[in-house]
């Protein structure tokens, strides 16, 4: 299949690779790039906080930028939305982390589960835009926090002429869809091809995404049995 990755770098070449042992053709079309800002990490982490969550593999990706700033706090525990998260702070050099089962929603009740209360905040170590299920999940259990945006996701401009060939040059058979904004950065790139895309997958990681579809691919539509890239690789 020719399978089009609008995930931003560097895990679209990951991504791309590893379609690439399955047989599949894939196109790289990223459609934002992320911007770190390490020194909001690093100022957050000087502040008292109970322990730290990160709903991203790209938030471990910031963190790891910050070297040996980060050696006080890599004992401290840490929760991480999901396995490929959970990576990127063990990469970072975290070591007592709990990993959720991949949604936001389920990280605040996982948290819930391991703490009456805090003496402290929770260090939400975030980006923008973000989904808002996992700040209220936290406010719905009571559990105090404070966010620090440490990153955030610019969209990428592509050259017309360059988006025709992703999609259309031969024509795309699945797109991969990572969230909701992703989405939505997607199909406004894509406008001008609609039509010529009625027949391809639209693959998406949740149903938050798939909310994110136009009406007139919905009958393409497959969601993810789980929120990670292993459930979105189970579509193709």
């Amino acid at each position: 299949m020719r399978v089009v990755v609008t995930r931003p770098e560097p895990s679209a070449r990951r991504t791309a690779d590893r379609l690439e042992r399955l047989g599949h053709h894939p196109v790289l079309l990223p459609v934002s790039r992320a911007v770190h800002h390490p020194e909001t990490a690093r100022d957050a982490l000087r502040k008292p906080h109970a322990a730290l969550a990160l709903t991203s593999a790209e938030a471990g990706r910031v963190l790891s930028s910050l070297g040996d700033q980060l050696a006080p706090y890599l004992e401290e525990t840490l929760y991480a939305v999901g396995d490929a998260t959970a990576k990127a702070a063990a990469a970072a050099g975290f070591r007592n982390i709990r990993t959720g089962t991949g949604t936001g929603a389920e990280l605040a009740k996982l948290i819930a589960s391991h703490t009456a209360s805090l003496a402290a905040p929770l260090l939400y170590l975030a980006g923008k835009p973000r989904s808002p299920g996992f700040e209220e999940g936290l406010r719905a259990r009571n559990l105090p926090f404070v966010t620090a945006e440490i990153y955030e996701m610019s969209p990428v401009a592509h050259d017309g002429n360059a988006i025709r060939a992703a999609l259309l040059d031969p024509k795309a058979d699945a797109v991969l869809l990572y969230s909701r904004k992703n989405a939505q950065l997607f199909f406004d790139l894509s406008a001008p091809h609609a039509e010529a895309l009625a027949a391809t997958l639209m693959l998406c990681l949740s149903d938050n995404v798939a909310n994110a579809v136009p009406d007139e691919f919905h009958r393409n539509i497959k969601i993810a049995g789980h929120p990670d890239e292993d459930g979105l690789f189970a579509l193709l």
